[in-house]
């Protein structure tokens, strides 16, 4: 199975078995399709192992402190015995044992040599993957050879219905380390699903079980076929478990061939009964087989990378890290579900359990806006389908309109926990990080720029723009001594800071915000008269209620100076006092100075990730290229990158301002965050955000890619280093591909033979016709 393997430049390897790392590369090696996700835990599992399932849009609150993203039924277990001796990590000596995820196929592969305590030595080798040709299906192909004797060879597969969520671990003094084989047994664990069916008919295994808050069913059907019969079948069903065990005789050197097809069903995205429609849709696939599943789902990797690859030529670490990042995105997300958003570790771990920020909107959207457009649809969709929950947010906290939450899950409800697990820090983001509405706003009107979907903001859009638009003018307050609007008791992104007034990113989005909203409003009475109307009446808005937005977004306190070159984070916040960063570790990330942690920064003026510095890069255009780079050097020194979202803005930004060792320093640190484990949590999922924040880097860093005025303007910058980058867009219908060398760059609009697009390169417009590749100089004097 080696040899279906794509180049190594794809593949993302492990070498050995460390316990150490085991649990590491269970998130590294994630196989999934957007609709599930599974870690890469050995299909025998290990003790110390943190398997895990996970369906999207499958929450439940039972039992737990907070609503959990569920770890549902795990249909990997697969284990092989040789005269009735397991072979795994801990019974056997690991001889060899070596995987590699190729992510341009969506497959993991696997080759492991045992050798038990009579000397025998047993290979086996698997593959797996879970297709995106039909989102239903999982499968595992297994071969396993006994070397050097012949043995009865019996192989286990099953679906284990028994899963337990982390709910909380328990406090412990700082530095406490566990071993791998006992961390996960010293949680507190959450219990959200309760046995409903397991049967077994026509060699086929099903289990079904049910959420317990939430009542949403979830089948699984499985088979376990093989090239020779077995000599003999076995069953073992229990109310939380189904398998079969199969018994084959294999002499030495020879073997043996078994392919597990397992289908996942759930009442979320089917009506029920769901045992019918999972049991007729894996009979469907074993007709087939696994090879047409393998080359149906290789079909659709393959057009997906066609418009979204990306290369830098000369680094093939960067190549590496990037196409991983690229890979967790594609298999974070479905675009056939409008119900369903990217939680903060995908579909990769438990970590923030499985809850939605806006990490969405500002980090991953822009990358399926630019290559995935359905998709990016589809994420917004999720918005507009939790609007509901947005209007309680807003309700209980006392303001008219809808306040998308810090932490959202199905509902659309808050779901931030309150306090820490020990309860000694409270989480205030929950009640004044509420600059998330503007993030969605920027989000939607985005995605329409780039791709002309006018349509969505008349279906969905301009409903969300409205509601969030009045809780902005009903959460100022008006100062009649200046006339002017104040938003005070918020957090801005840097997260450090809580109950602060009129912080800058938060004032000025919550202005742009409202300016969006009238602009939309006054486009929608003169082209869309009659949706509007319909809106109109549908939340009860009127033009006086319009025109009143407009005047609280001219009033709203701005804390910029237009004198000075520093914008002050928030008021006050120069006044805080001044804590030097001194120490790096061995990853070359900041320390907290010492005495200092989370939630003891509030009077100082250290940040946990970028504010001012993300709000230059969002909205570009308010500040000259001097305050950029004054407000990128003062707040960059005062930046620990807590938050793995923080390198690749201060690595765009870097770019900018002319910062560029740094620059690619802070790229590095975000391509590698899960691939070096440089934060030490990548065992709890992937950093999803920092994925799309790379791609960010390499297209609107070093690409230099901005939207302004309705073109892609393009001002790149690259490393001595690095010979050239690739990478394709979507651009409203058509795709374009760009390669950006040291002193030019080509250019390439692939569409329609007419079609035509004008682009700005390093200053100077370029009209591109289709199918016609252009190289421009990029040589430029001052930055654009």
């Amino acid at each position: 199975m080696r040899d279906q393997l794509s180049d190594a430049e794809w593949l993302i390897r492990e070498s050995g078995f460390d316990p150490l790392r085991a649990n590491t590369f269970e998130t590294l090696l994630t196989v999934g399709n957007g609709h599930l996700g599974t870690r890469g835990t050995l299909e025998e599992g290990w003790v110390g192992e943190r398997s895990g399932t996970f369906l999207s849009g499958v929450y439940d609150s039972h039992d737990a402190t907070v609503i959990d993203l569920v770890n549902a039924p795990d249909w990997l277990p697969l284990v092989v015995f040789v005269d009735g001796v397991r072979l795994d990590v801990e019974t056997c000596e690991t001889v060899e044992h070596e995987r590699a995820l190729d992510i341009r196929q969506g497959v993991l592969w696997r080759r492991t040599i045992f050798r038990d305590r009579r000397g025998r030595r047993t290979r086996i080798e698997s593959l797996r993957f879970a297709s995106l040709a039909d989102r239903r299906l999982c499968a595992v192909r297994l071969e396993v050879t006994p070397e050097d004797h012949s043995s009865t060879i019996t192989v286990e597969s099953g679906i284990a219905g028994r899963r337990r969520n982390l709910d909380r671990l328990p406090f412990y003094p700082e530095g406490t380390v566990f071993d791998p084989e006992v961390q996960w047994e010293k949680w507190a664990w959450s219990n959200h699903l309760r046995p409903v069916t397991v049967d077994a008919a026509d060699d086929m295994l099903y289990l079904e079980t049910r959420t317990i808050a939430g009542g949403v069913s979830l089948g699984y059907a499985a088979s376990l076929d093989a090239g020779p019969e077995p000599l003999r079948r076995r069953l073992r069903l229990s109310a939380e478990h189904a398998e079969e065990q199969a018994d084959f005789v294999v002499a030495a050197g020879e073997t043996l061939r078994l392919d597990k097809l397992v289908t996942i069903v759930t009442s979320r995205n089917h009506p029920e009964p769901v045992q019918r429609r999972c049991l007729e849709t894996l009979q469907g696939h074993r007709r087939t087989g696994l090879d047409a599943a393998l080359s149906a789902n290789r079909q659709v990797w393959e057009s997906m990378w066609n418009d979204c690859d990306c290369q830098v030529v000369g680094d093939p670490v960067a190549t590496q890290a990037v196409r991983f990042g690229v890979y967790q995105l594609l298999i974070a997300a479905n675009g056939e579900d409008p119900t369903v958003n990217i939680g903060a570790k995908s579909l990769t771990g438990e970590g923030y359990r499985g809850h939605v920020f806006w990490d969405t909107e500002i980090l991953m959207l822009p990358f399926f806006i630019y290559t995935q457009p359905d998709t990016a649809r589809s994420l917004l969709r999720y918005r507009h389908h939790t609007l509901p929950g947005a209007r309680e947010v807003a309700r209980e906290s006392g303001f008219r309109g809808a306040r998308f939450p810090w932490e959202s899950a199905d509902s659309g409800r808050e779901e931030c926990p309150r306090y820490t697990t020990d309860g000694a820090n409270r989480f205030w983001t929950r009640d004044e990080e509420v600059h998330v509405s503007a993030d969605v706003a920027y989000g939607i009107l985005t995605y329409v720029a780039a791709t002309g979907d006018h349509d969505f903001l008349v279906d969905f859009g301009a409903e969300v723009l409205f509601e969030t638009s009045r809780f902005w003018v009903s959460r100022v307050e008006h100062d009649p001594a200046t006339d002017r609007y104040a938003l005070k008791q918020v957090m801005g992104p840097d997260e450090f800071h809580s109950h602060v007034d009129n912080n800058a990113f938060t004032n000025r989005f919550a202005q742009w915000h409202l300016d969006q909203s009238v602009q939309l409003y006054e486009d929608l009475s003169a082209h869309h008269p009659q949706a509007l109307r319909s809106i109109e009446a549908a939340i009860g808005l009127d033009g006086a209620e319009v025109r009143h937005w407009r005047e609280v977004a001219e009033r709203i306190i701005l804390p910029i100076d237009p004198e000075r070159e520093l914008v002050e984070q928030f008021e006050g916040y120069f006044e805080r006092k001044d804590v030097p960063i001194t120490q790096w570790d061995a990853n070359n990330m900041p320390r907290y100075p010492a005495g200092y942690h989370h939630f003891n920064c509030e009077d100082t003026m250290l940040l946990k990730q970028p504010d001012v510095v993300m709000l230059m890069y969002l909205l570009p255009d308010d500040f000259t290229a001097e305050v950029k780079r004054a407000n990128f050097e003062f707040y960059e020194a005062r930046t620990l990158h807590k938050s793995s979202l923080s390198p690749a803005i201060h690595a765009i930004m870097g770019i900018e301002v002319g910062d560029h060792d740094r620059a690619l320093e802070y790229f590095y640190r975000s391509a590698l965050v899960d691939l070096a484990d440089n934060q030490g949590n990548t065992a709890y999922g992937i950093h999803i955000a920092s994925a799309g924040g790379t791609w960010q880097t390499l297209v609107n860093g070093f690409g230099g890619l901005r939207l302004r005025h309705g073109r892609l303007t393009f001002d790149p910058w690259l490393p001595e280093q690095w010979e050239e980058i690739r990478f394709r867009l979507r651009w409203r219908g058509n795709s374009l591909s760009a390669a950006i060398r040291q002193r030019d760059a080509t250019f390439c609009l692939h569409g329609p033979a007419a079609a035509t697009e004008e682009v700005v390169v390093a200053g100077a417009p370029l009209t591109l016709t289709a199918n016609e590749p252009a190289t421009v100089s990029t040589a430029k004097g001052a930055r654009t």
